[in-house]
């Protein structure tokens, strides 16, 4: 009676360990989460890399050496287009353009009062001039002395050579003025050297020098970018770039704002591809630039190659390899059915799929569960 009841016991532990296994562990790596093959459209996108970069950024130099005596901008400020920018210690040059236009103002009175002095002349040249013929006249008829006559002619002969000599000191004048005026110009635009204006409207990205530092021509003090050229340079597989166009949509994840996504365009496509890394450089301009921005951050996109209209589409995370085919589990009477099937497109985590119908339910696989073959019971 006592060996019975024993091995009664013994059977009921087994009966309730294999109902515990059943229910503990066989049937959660057994139990998988489903999903229903939908019919809608599907956007083809291409993933690529890259950097918020511009299509021109402006640099702001020095034309001459000298020492910065004022900024008037700094990083991350915007600037209008003609704001003055910098100051540059001119040193002496206001001193002397102040001296060339005394110069200028004194050669113009000088020909003034020759100009007078010329009229004056005219005048007595008329006179004397008026004298000489009579003269002449009476000596012709021996009405008076030869000294008489020769006096009244080199009277008239002086004034002439003094008003050819003063005519003379008009012109010497004229060229004076001009050159004094000359002087004036190429002391401004020399001037105008030592103050540096922005060429566009735009933001300042970097400031290259400082108050009281020495500058050579050619040398960046600030950096602008106007924010019309601003784009991200990213850079796709060449494998994937073949049905990228211009003029193509595109989303934009920059990495200081990552749950954001921002609306652009593809605005160039650069020719030459990298022999290194074969990828190809694709430009995205934005439909409304985030600000502030940051040149060379990283950032993220996605461009909309195509759109794949009234086609069946299910999670990537639904497709899975069995004996060295691509396919999906499709749930039937709580079996598992593997199905082979054919990627048409690949959109973020959505992927559209052929020879599957609108409303099969499909199995997710799960590396944590017992894995998944043709007949399987599953929950």
């Amino acid at each position: 009676m006592n060996t019975i009841f024993k091995y009664i016991s013994i059977l009921i532990l087994i009966l309730l360990g294999t109902f515990l296994f059943y229910t503990k562990v066989y049937i959660p790596k057994t139990t998988y989460s489903k999903i229903k093959a939908i019919k809608g459209d599907i956007s083809i996108k291409r993933f690529g890399i890259g950097e918020l970069g511009a299509k021109e950024i402006y640099s702001i130099n020095s034309l001459t050496s000298s020492k910065i005596k004022a900024l008037y901008t700094d990083v991350g400020q915007w600037v209008k287009k003609g704001d003055l920018l910098v100051e540059l210690d001119s040193v002496d040059l206001p001193q002397l353009l102040k001296e060339a236009k005394i110069a200028v103002k004194k050669a113009q009175f000088e020909l003034l009062a020759t100009q007078k002095e010329l009229e004056s002349l005219k005048a007595q040249r008329a006179l004397a001039l008026q004298n000489y013929k009579r003269y002449k006249r009476l000596w012709e008829k021996l009405a008076t002395s030869k000294l008489q006559y020769d006096k009244a002619k080199s009277d008239y002969d002086s004034i002439e050579a003094q008003i050819s000599a003063t005519k003379a000191k008009i012109d010497s004048a004229k060229e004076e003025i001009k050159r004094s005026q000359a002087n004036v110009k190429a002391l401004q635009i020399k001037l105008s050297r030592y103050k540096i204006y922005a060429p566009i409207s735009g933001y300042v990205i970097s400031k290259e020098a400082e108050i009281t530092q020495s500058v050579v021509p050619t040398q960046a003090i600030f950096k602008i970018v106007n924010p019309k050229d601003v784009w991200v340079k990213a850079y796709i597989d060449e494998r994937i770039s073949g049905d990228i166009k211009v003029g193509q949509r595109a989303t934009v994840t920059l990495r200081s704002k990552p749950k954001e996504k921002f609306e652009g365009i593809v605005k160039r496509i650069v020719p030459q591809s990298d022999a290194i890394t074969q990828e190809r450089e694709v430009d995205i301009s934005f439909k409304k630039l985030p600000i502030p921005f940051y040149i060379n951050e990283q950032s993220e996109v996605l461009i909309t190659t195509k759109i794949l209209k009234d086609i069946i589409k299910i999670p990537s995370k639904a497709l899975v390899k069995y004996r060295g085919k691509r396919g999906v589990w499709i749930l039937k009477s709580n079996k598992a059915h593997f199905r082979a099937i054919k990627v048409i497109g690949i959109s973020d985590n959505i992927v559209a799929v052929d020879n599957l119908n609108s409303g099969e339910v499909i199995l997710i696989p799960s590396k944590d569960k017992k894995p998944l073959f043709d007949g399987a019971r599953v929950r």
